[in-house]
């Protein structure tokens, strides 16, 4: 699943080649959305929220108050496959043609979202309806630590391996940042929050790890991006600790907001059980 990192990377390249643009066509190929459309638009602006994915679409003009529409939000959300690709008018798609979901054309490109499972159409001024539930954003400009902070010792009986991955609690960390994080701080990933010694530390070391990989094309925990293992443990299981030598180990967590397991690798050396 795309992580907070991901999410910011594609949305600052649509919106560098979509903001200000008039859309000349748009395709919703998703049954809600079918006979919708929103050519005439102009994109205002393309931000991120998470993982989710928020483009905000301006109205065309209308002399008659009576006729003016409201601005509009689509509201994506990649999940597990889905993506925006960019192509030039005229352009042969990578991507089979049937995963493709949204399809905005203006003079200048077109953006395709493929596989996306979430798409939604709302009126701008309720944005909150999809992502008013999130907590502060590790790369939004309404990340707060102390919030994220507050939010996290809340459930103090949950276990801070879910706690991670808990949207409501802070934005933006997947998989891959849960397991790296842990292992960085030496934190079983069963470890009930309220047995996590340094929770602010954990948290600072979150937004960090966000921030300096956002621009990155390539994610990178230990510090040296040339290296073969850029990752300290995740996708490493059964491999030698890049610290300790011991074999990593994989969890299966489910989440604490839907009950699907992800993986968790960790190093049973470096994050003992408490």
């Amino acid at each position: 699943m795309p992580e907070g990192d991901t999410v910011y990377r594609a949305t600052a390249r649509l919106h560098q080649a979509l903001a200000g643009e008039i859309l000349l066509a748009s395709d919703f190929r998703v049954p809600a959305l079918a006979t919708v459309d929103v050519a005439g638009y102009t994109v205002r602006e393309v931000v991120p929220r998470g993982k989710h994915l928020l483009m905000r679409l301006q109205p065309p003009a209308t002399a008659n108050p009576a006729f003016a529409q409201p601005a509009l939000t689509l509201h994506s959300h990649l999940l597990m496959d889905g993506r925006w690709d960019l192509y030039a008018p005229g352009e042969r798609w990578k991507r089979p043609a049937h995963t493709a979901r949204v399809v905005l054309e203006t003079a200048n490109a077109k953006a395709v979202g493929f596989e996306i499972a979430q798409v939604k159409l709302l009126p701008t001024e309720q944005e909150s309806e999809v992502v008013g539930h999130l907590g502060p954003d590790l790369l939004g400009p309404d990340w707060d630590a102390q919030r994220a902070l507050d939010n996290l010792r809340a459930d103090p009986q949950l276990g801070i391996g879910q706690a991670l991955l808990d949207q409501r609690i802070m934005a933006g960390v997947g998989n891959v940042y849960r397991s790296e994080i842990l292992f960085l701080r030496r934190v079983h990933p069963l470890t009930a929050v309220g047995e996590v010694a340094g929770l602010p530390a954990l948290i600072e070391l979150a937004h960090r790890l966000l921030v300096v990989n956002k621009d990155r094309s390539r994610r990178v925990t230990t510090g040296q991006p040339r290296t073969r293992d850029p990752l300290w443990v995740y996708g490493r299981a059964s491999k030698p600790c890049l610290r300790c030598g011991t074999r990593i180990g994989l969890l299966r967590i489910p989440s604490a907001s839907t009950g699907a397991e992800r993986d968790c690798y960790l190093c049973p050396s470096c994050q003992p059980a408490a």
